[in-house]
């Protein structure tokens, strides 16, 4: 892995983020990291997983947006979910989406206008993908960290992903790390980071992806019942989706 790019994302997103709004709510549960800050509302997949010490001390809430997204390089998952969460809180909003022109329908915007004949379709997470790709790609190898009946385990990464044409990538692999990696293995295929977790942070296409598919949270209660009664759900009706190219 290039120690130089692998920091250079997680540098990146963390200092996109500019606000010094204060955290006033944090959650964790129904599969989200849910953080409030500033009237706004960011998610990201919960990654529990907290055996190194954080970078930061003490909790979320009363740290500013920016305060916490800079450990969204961290290796305490649990920490670093948040720190996504934190970040996104920040820059996936309506008003951003808008002056970014990357307004979409949520209904598989990350697959739209992607051409699937004859080709080999990489998933790395268990991702939903659409009819379409499913009829007309060639193979489709779906990569996955807990595997489910068909699935390969995560680690035949290095392996299969070379030889895919389109990769779609979900958008918890910044938060577990692999994703600077990922990137690496599919230099070669037209590679689409999607989900809840990506930041509309146009600099992940300076890292090699050719599309950053989201969303913002404009519900933020809806958000935060969820996390609050671990009840897993899609959150695309909690607000808008957005979908950004080269």
């Amino acid at each position: 892995m290039n120690c130089e790019k692998f920091y250079s994302l997680y540098n990146g997103i963390s200092s996109a983020v500019d606000s010094d709004a204060p955290i006033v709510s944090a959650d964790f549960g129904g599969g989200w990291a849910v953080v409030c800050a500033g009237g706004r509302c960011g998610i990201a997949m919960a990654t529990d997983c907290d055996s190194i010490p954080p970078m930061c001390e003490g909790d979320t809430v009363g740290l500013t947006l920016r305060e916490a997204a800079a450990a969204v390089g961290s290796w305490n998952f649990r920490e670093a979910s948040f720190a996504l969460a934190a970040a996104n809180c920040a820059l996936n909003t309506p008003e951003r989406i808008k002056l970014l022109g990357a307004e979409c329908d949520h209904d598989t915007h990350y697959t739209n206008g992607l051409d699937f004949k004859g080709k080999t379709v990489g998933f790395v997470g268990h991702l939903k993908g659409s009819d379409t790709l499913h009829r007309d790609a060639k193979e489709v190898i779906i990569l996955e960290r807990e595997p489910k009946p068909g699935d390969y385990p995560d680690s035949a990464a290095e392996l299969l992903l070379p030889k895919c044409d389109i990769v779609l990538i979900t958008g918890s692999a910044i938060i577990n790390k692999t994703l600077p990696r990922v990137i690496e293995l599919c230099e070669n295929a037209y590679t689409v980071l999607t989900g809840p977790s990506v930041p509309l942070w146009p600099g992940l296409l300076d890292m090699g992806l050719d599309m950053i598919a989201g969303m913002a949270v404009t519900d933020e209660a809806a958000a935060l019942s969820c996390a609050a009664q671990s009840a897993r759900k899609s959150p695309y009706s909690w607000g808008p989706s957005f979908r950004l190219t080269k």
